[in-house]
């Protein structure tokens, strides 16, 4: 009686539990990121071959993407008809969708082996992964295992120019779904602020019959960047499909116009605005005071460090309305130009004044700045670059928008990009060791003070040798803050992104094949910079073999028995062996220390300025043998002068061991204002 019961107990358990019963599939979660295991209790393989039929008409939605922005770019990646594409989103043949749109994509599905899925091809480009393909090129259409899975190539094979399957995710009704009437089956991308809720009343479904054709229950949690199963009795619609919000507006005004009527719109818009940010204030105060006192009277005694942690929002404004609430501060911090002031001082943006791309050199009242020219949002950098303030961090100093473009005021930095040093051919422009160090140590600095000494602390996402930049002195600027991202919250110390964008040769294992983020990512990266700096080199060696990664090469050579010959080979031949072999090897395990494959095993860069500080320091006072070619340029300048006044050497060496004495003690106190502000 007891097992009859039993059973029974069961079968009610199962038959209480309809979306088990029912589901068509199981959803994928969170394995999208662990590429080199699979997780059979899920979907990551593709969607079970279960349909009523074994192919049928299925639907994608992608968002546009460049260079994947038109309806004949998207239906080729996706092995999309263009014609029925552009007939569905209705637009034309020749159509270029705006970034980010949502674009539905019609595939013929059916069944390969016991997935069902749509395979087209892809040819690897410079950078690829099997994680970048699957969930950068094709947005989580695909998953890094079943790209492995339908290929057998590992992903450290994978060459350039190498033709890749690419098994897209779709699915066909099941006999219980077409029995309801479900005759199309839509593979939609989840993104941020996604809810199954607010999916199915988007395309006019019950929430019910999508938990059930994804195995979810109403307590289930739906992952960013995954896709889920869209029951739809009709052909989806262009109408059900976002399109993002246009670019922000600047509150300043336009430049002078001709047109007076355009001159008096634009200040009627002023105004608006002007009136409406007023009346925003206006209530925000009523709501603080009526609201502020309330909690005040209700909530116990807090800490100031409590105070300022509750303080810190949940959850991120959307871009433009992020900027828009930011402008007043923007407005007191930075000054706003108008676009008649940056064409006066870049001379109308005349090709003699283009530094590199969009940026120009211009002087304004009498100082020169450096004016780059960019589209899009721009609120991320502008965010950090007026809260931030360091010597080796690069100071922007004001802003303006004109005609869709926001046109960005940095401090000039008179001696360029560091990788123009680098990459030097005509050896014009050669760096010393010391001055190398130098540069290397200014970077550490300014890492330093992003990951340990902002609050939040940040992650630059982007160091490369062309994101350095040299002023008059030769001393060493972070710039191009666009992809940082704050480092806090994460209780593992790593936030997850698959958006993977950076620079070949400078991007760390575990970002690039599973879109982890944290300070070690550049540690990374400055690793490779610093790399750059004492060979010469560029991140990436071009051989008759094919590409080598610079870092590659470092690690060749210290597997080998005689590493401190192979390293003299590998550093750069312009410095003519004027550098201390001891210190170029400590430099170069350092180095290795930073490229570590392990993020775990990279050393925090308050721990890299403290082992460089010392290398400077031993460098600088090596020895009379050395002094002249290894102390830094300002200091062999001064003894020139020197020369001419002192008439013996040891009143020659008591001046050049005072102005060390006084640089050194510069860095004692920069590193005790860093500490004193840690500790407030």
């Amino acid at each position: 009686m007891g097992f009859h019961s039993l059973i029974l107990l069961c079968l009610l358990s199962f038959i209480s539990s309809p979306h088990l019963l029912l589901a068509q599939q199981l959803y994928e979660g969170v394995g999208i990121t662990k590429c080199e295991s699979v997780d059979n209790s899920t979907s990551i393989l593709g969607y079970t071959c279960n349909g009523q039929n074994t192919s049928c008409q299925s639907y994608l939605i992608f968002r546009s993407q460049t260079p994947y922005n038109s309806v004949s770019s998207i239906s080729g990646l996706l092995a999309s008809e263009p014609s029925q594409l552009s007939q569905i989103n209705s637009v034309p043949d020749n159509a270029t969708f705006q970034t980010d749109k949502e674009v539905i994509v019609p595939i013929n599905c059916s069944c390969s082996g016991q997935y069902s899925q749509l395979n087209t091809s892809y040819t690897i480009r410079g950078g690829d992964t099997y994680f970048i393909v699957a969930n950068n090129t094709y947005q989580g259409l695909s998953t890094c295992q079943a790209l492995q899975n339908q290929n057998n190539v590992s992903a450290r094979n994978l060459d350039v120019g190498m033709e890749i399957t690419v098994p897209l995710r779709c699915a066909c009704p099941t006999r219980n779904q077409t029995s309801d009437g479900v005759k199309y089956l839509l593979s939609y991308l989840v993104r941020i602020g996604d809810t199954v809720q607010s999916i199915s009343q988007r395309f006019g479904v019950s929430q019910d019959s999508v938990l059930q054709a994804n195995g979810l229950s109403v307590d289930s949690t739906i992952i960013d960047f995954t896709t889920l199963l869209v029951p739809l009795k009709n052909q989806p619609t262009s109408n059900q499909t976002i399109t993002p919000p246009p670019p922000p507006s600047l509150s300043a005004p336009t430049p002078p116009s001709s047109d007076n009527n355009r001159s008096k719109k634009t200040w009627v818009y002023v105004v608006i605005g002007v009136a409406a940010g007023t009346f925003v204030l206006i209530a925000l105060f009523v709501l603080f005071c009526i609201f502020g006192r309330r909690n005040r009277r209700a909530d116990p005694v807090i800490t100031s460090k409590d105070a300022e942690k509750d303080a810190k929002p949940t959850k991120k404004l959307p871009d433009s309305e992020g900027l828009m609430l930011g402008m007043s501060d923007i407005d007191r911090s930075l000054k706003v130009y108008t676009f008649e002031e940056l064409k006066l001082a870049t001379n109308n943006f005349s090709p003699e004044h283009r530094m590199k791309g969009s940026v120009y050199r211009g002087v304004i009242k009498g100082d020169m700045a450096a004016i780059k020219q960019m589209e899009g949002d721009v609120s991320n950098e502008i965010d950090i670059l007026k809260r931030i303030n360091h010597a080796n961090l690069i100071r922007l100093s004001g802003i303006c928008f004109d005609q869709g473009y926001w046109y960005l005021v940095y401090e000039y930095a008179e001696n360029g990009p560091l990788s123009d040093w680098i990459n030097d051919t005509r050896g014009s422009k050669v760096l010393s060791w010391t001055q190398r160090v130098q540069i290397a140590l200014d970077v550490a600095n300014g890492l330093n003070y992003l990951h340990s000494f902002t609050e939040p602390a940040h992650v630059h996402k982007d160091i490369k040798s062309s994101n350095i930049l040299l002023d008059g002195d030769l001393r060493a600027k972070i710039c191009n803050f666009r992809m940082a991202k704050s480092a806090e919250g994460e209780g593992t110390g790593f936030a997850f992104t698959r958006h993977i964008v950076g620079t070949k040769g400078y991007m760390a294992p575990e970002y690039l094949e599973n879109g982890l983020v944290s300070p070690k990512l550049d540690v990374y990266a400055f690793g490779v910079v610093m790399l750059e700096i004492i060979t010469g080199k560029e991140a990436i060696i071009a051989s008759s073999g094919g590409d080598m990664l610079l870092s590659d090469a470092l690690i060749a050579i210290f597997s080998r028995e005689n590493a401190t010959e192979k390293l003299c080979d590998l550093l750069d031949p312009a410095l003519e062996g004027n550098y201390p072999l001891d210190l170029a090897l400590n430099v170069a395990k350092l180095i290795k220390r930073c490229l570590s494959k392990d993020a775990m095993d990279r050393p925090i860069m308050g721990e890299v300025v403290q082992s460089l500080t010392k290398i400077l320091v031993v460098d600088i006072d090596g020895g009379n043998s050395r002094t002249k070619r290894l102390l830094p340029t300002f200091v062999v300048k001064k003894e020139m002068n020197l020369q001419g006044i002192c008439c013996d050497k040891s009143s020659l060496n008591a001046q050049k061991t005072k102005l060390v004495t006084q640089k050194l003690d510069i860095y004692a106190f920069e590193f005790m204002m860093l500490k004193q502000t840690k500790e407030e």
